[in-house]
């Protein structure tokens, strides 16, 4: 099965080779046929500390780091 990619902002970089990355969906509501914004947030492993605030990234699905990281950070 392949690696699901996503693609998001940073939203912080406070804690050592982590960065917090905020992904944005848009869909058609079923219904109301409006378009909805929906976000989740997903931490990322980076390994060299080299994105900060603000930076657009990809992620990639990878085997469990930590407790709460399952994805790294491909590119800027």
């Amino acid at each position: 099965m392949p690696k699901r990619i996503l693609q998001g902002r940073v939203t912080s970089d406070k804690n050592d080779q982590t960065v917090t990355v905020s992904v944005e969906r848009r869909f058609t509501h079923p219904v109301l046929k409006k378009t909805i914004r929906k976000s989740k947030k997903y931490r990322a492993h980076d390994a060299k500390n080299e994105f900060k605030v603000g930076d657009v990234v990809r992620i990639q699905e990878c085997a469990p780091i930590s407790k709460s990281k399952r994805w790294e950070v491909v590119t800027a």
